[in-house]
């Protein structure tokens, strides 16, 4: 009787830090996210840490490239990815990821609004967004324009950086505003603009760098953009045109992928973000909270939202390609 008593004692002692690390090992989160939430900028360095000790979880995150890379890996990887959860798909492309990913009814979806939730059964649930909007140089001595249309005024002739819709979020999102506004007739307003384009930058950071260098007083950016200006310069100088008949909006999404193992510490980390990780992604991202109670600075004074906002969910990626090639084409002629 003793010997099977400190047999099964022996066995005892053996068997709980092996399980222990086991459970350690299972604990570990596998997060892919987007470059700037990873991003050395991003707010993934502070996030990351206050999630860890708040739940107990460990997390891998896996910086994946933007948003389209991130999702081609994923559709690369299928049923073999290592990811647990997916955060910064955006509603244009979201039809492509909705195969890979499982539903999450989170209790914060009370607290998001209805016309930022793109996707009814919730396998992307929106953590933040922005509108697009041109950024305009105060001090610049250019009359500020009042509409998109009135962009397209002689007085505005190489005053403008514009962005490649073929290589970038951002400039794909002016092509679609100006679909979703005019219609067929975009081509129109695009003919129009093409003399007031200093250049059509490849990217947002280039095309940025040259509007604070003074290379022009008008840019492509975000409504957001003076964000980051009022709280690191300290300066109200360059504002965002919030024009009349609407904006482009993106909204960025987080979601658990489909067959996870994870499932309650994926939860508990979309939880987190649309929580506690509201107002430090909104600040690093320059960007909105999706959670309508997220307490912002005073700086957010200066990010005013748009009364109309345009979605993109329902354009699939032929049209898109389509539009496109119809810019390529007004854009050579």
């Amino acid at each position: 009787m003793k010997k099977t008593i400190l047999l099964a004692l022996i066995i005892a002692s053996i068997a709980v830090p092996i399980s222990a690390q086991a459970a350690g090992e299972d604990n570990t989160l596998t997060v892919y996210a987007y470059d700037s939430f990873s991003g050395d900028w991003g707010p993934a360095g502070k996030l990351i840490p206050m999630f860890e000790e708040k739940t107990g979880i460990d997390v891998e995150l896996v910086g994946a490239g933007d948003a389209v890379e991130m999702l081609s890996r994923i559709e690369l990887e299928g049923s073999m990815t290592d990811a647990d959860v997916v955060i910064g798909i955006t509603d244009d492309f979201a039809y492509r990821a909705y195969d890979y990913l499982e539903p999450y009814e989170t209790p914060v979806l009370e607290d998001i609004p209805d016309r930022l939730e793109f996707d009814p059964e919730h396998r992307l649930i929106p953590f933040d967004y922005g509108d697009f909007a041109f950024v305009w140089d105060s001090e610049s001595g250019i009359r500020k324009p009042e509409s998109l249309m009135d962009l397209t005024s002689p007085e505005y002739k190489g005053q403008v950086i514009l962005i490649d819709p073929r290589t970038s979020s951002v400039g794909l999102g002016l092509l679609l505003w100006t679909y979703n506004l005019y219609g067929d007739d975009f081509v129109s307003w695009w003919e129009a603009m093409k003399d007031n384009a200093l250049t059509v930058a490849d990217g947002w950071s280039s095309a940025y760098g040259l509007f604070t260098e003074g290379e022009a007083p008008i840019v492509l950016s975000y409504t957001t953009s003076p964000v980051y200006h009022v709280m690191n310069d300290n300066t109200t100088r360059y504002q965002a045109l919030i024009f009349p008949e609407g904006h482009e909006a993106t909204i960025e999404g987080i979601g658990i992928i489909k067959g996870t193992d994870k499932r309650a510490e994926a939860e508990a980390f979309i939880d987190f973000i649309l929580t506690d990780g509201q107002a430090d992604i909104a600040i690093a991202n320059s960007m909105y909270p999706a959670n309508s109670t997220t307490v912002l600075p005073d700086a957010f004074d200066y990010a005013p939202e748009p009364d109309t906002m345009f979605t993109s969910t329902g354009i699939n990626e032929d049209a898109k390609d389509e539009i496109i090639d119809i810019w390529t084409e007004t854009m050579a002629r």
